[in-house]
């Protein structure tokens, strides 16, 4: 199965809260943190809720 590396990238400062809780269900706590995920359906649900403060790779 492939995995995606996730990056965020951008501050949720001024988003909804929902965003704010996607992106620490994700792993994500730290600007510039990277976190490697399978790449199924759910974490590509939450990914583009919020692609805006995300950078996504995949990985081989």
């Amino acid at each position: 199965m492939a995995k995606l590396k996730i990056t965020y990238k951008k501050s949720a400062i001024g988003y909804n809260e929902n965003q704010k809780r996607t992106i620490k269900a994700l792993g994500l706590r730290k600007l510039n943190q990277t976190v490697e995920h399978d790449d199924t359906a759910v974490i590509r649900g939450m990914i583009s809720k919020v692609n805006h403060l995300l950078v996504v790779e995949e990985v081989k």
